[in-house]
Order: structure tokens, then C-alpha cells, then sequence
């Protein structure tokens, strides 16, 4: 995207460290995010792209550093240098306004593709029955999926769940969009539907935050690729020059492999 000035960052994050026990997963990632942004995060199965992305929306604590979304501080509140860790009712409406695709489905298995999106509108949004089934037949037909409506997920393909499980965040009004490895549990033949949502989406100007491995889509869609190993970043650019002239040595071997 070509723009003049800079624009104002919608994700921040300051030396993020997370760990699971012993397992220092993440180990200091400082990043920024730029509103209308999209961001790719590549790197090797481990590396901690999938735990950061879970940090940014608080559904792993982060054991230091600090995380804004949207200028607020994710997860805590700070007073007089301190912070204090969020009650799960507020991280919640928190959470309610960045929208996150799973690597798995997630929809509930008894709602129909329409109920899936409704169901929170209705209840976290507090918006009527039948205002939020008109609002999620324009978004499901958005997705390709208007002639889906009344269909279950065991009826549906995984691309078509997939992209019922992102009319499902977007229906929620997101001011940020975060995809961990949404083409992953795909059947190969299906990619392509998930990754053209996704492009119509970015073409929108909707921040986004993508963990994936479809190099293609990073170098199509994304503003800036960051490769992550071990817990850190390694190395962070245009798509174009991270792919095609990657400075550092782990960056190379993980590119030989993967391109």
C-alpha cells in the first residue's frame, strides 16, 4: 500500500516474553502494526507466531513486556507505573473487538452457517434478532455463502466453514483481524476460497495480522513479512525483499525449504 504520511499504529508490541514452564517461547518481540496494515508472521513449526498472536487478543498471558491494540493497553490496566491484569468480563469486551480466525473451525456444531454469525451479534452486541440476521446474510454473501444459510457445519466444506468462522468474526465489527494459519487444516483444493476472502478483506483496509505458510498470499497481500525462530524476530521487511533477498543466514534456510 503507497502512502504519504506515516499511519498510526494500530498494534504495538514492547519486549512481549511468554512462557509455558520452562519453554521461554517467546523471548522480547517488539513490533508495530500500522492501521489498515497486514502483516504476515512466517517462520518454522515452534518458532512462537501462533502464541503471540493468541497474546495480542490476552488469551495467553504474556509474562513481561506490554501490548496495545488501538492505543489500549491489552489485558491490564496501568496505574502509577503498575499494571494490573483485566477481569475476564473486561478483557472480554476487550476481545470483542479484535475478530480471530482458528487453524481449526471452531463453529458450534447445532447452529445453522446463519446462527453461527448471529449468535454474537445477538449476545455480546445486544443487537436484535432480526436486524442481526439481515447484517449476517450480506456478510455470508460477502463470503460466497448466501445460498449456505441454513446449513450445518458437518454439511459444509472446511473452506466453507472457514469462511463461516470469518463472516463469524466480522460480523462482531473488528477493529483488528487476526488468522492463525487459516488454511492450514484445509484440503489443498480449498486454500484458494479461504485466501480470496482474506485478499477481498485486505483490499478493504481492514488491519490484519496473518500466521501462515501460503508464501504466494504474503507475497500478494501483505505489507510487511517478519520472520520468526526461536522466539524472536529474526528479520522483518517488505515480502518482496524478505523473500526474494533475505539478509540473515536462518532466514535463507528456512526459505529453501519452504519456497
Amino acid at each position: 500500500m503507497s502512502s504519504t504520511a506515516p499511519r498510526e499504529p494500530m498494534v504495538v508490541a514492547e519486549q512481549v516474553h511468554k512462557s509455558f514452564g520452562s519453554n521461554h517461547v517467546l523471548r522480547g518481540i517488539s513490533l508495530e502494526v500500522s492501521r489498515g496494515e497486514v502483516m504476515c508472521l512466517v517462520g518454522p513449526s515452534g518458532s512462537g507466531k501462533s502464541t503471540f498472536l493468541r497474546c495480542i487478543n490476552h488469551l495467553e498471558k504474556i509474562n513481561s513486556g506490554r501490548i496495545s491494540v488501538d492505543g489500549t493497553l491489552i489485558g491490564y490496566r496501568e496505574n502509577n507505573g503498575k499494571l494490573y491484569e483485566l477481569s475476564a468480563r473486561e478483557a472480554a469486551a476487550q476481545r470483542a473487538g479484535i475478530g480471530m480466525v482458528f487453524q481449526r473451525f471452531n463453529l458450534f456444531p447445532h447452529m445453522t452457517a446463519l446462527q453461527n454469525v448471529t449468535t454474537g451479534m445477538v449476545r455480546v452486541q445486544g443487537i436484535n434478532q432480526s436486524d442481526a440476521e439481515i447484517e449476517a446474510k450480506k456478510i455470508l454473501e460477502r463470503v460466497g455463502l448466501s445460498e449456505k444459510l441454513g446449513h450445518y457445519p458437518a454439511h459444509l466444506s472446511g473452506g466453507q466453514q472457514q469462511r463461516v468462522a470469518i463472516a463469524r468474526s466480522l460480523a462482531m465489527r473488528p477493529k483488528l483481524m487476526l488468522f492463525d494459519e487459516p488454511t492450514s487444516a484445509l484440503d489443498p483444493e480449498l486454500v484458494g476460497e479461504v485466501l480470496d476472502v482474506m485478499k477481498e478483506l485486505a483490499s478493504t483496509g481492514m488491519t490484519m495480522i496473518v500466521v501462515t505458510h501460503e508464501m504466494g498470499f504474503a507475497r500478494e497481500v501483505a505489507d510487511s513479512l517478519i520472520f520468526m525462530d526461536g522466539g524472536v524476530v529474526v528479520e522483518s521487511g517488505k515480502p518482496i525483499d524478505v523473500l526474494n533477498n533475505p539478509q540473515e543466514a536462518r532466514t535463507k534456510s528456512f526459505l529453501s525449504k519452504v519456497l
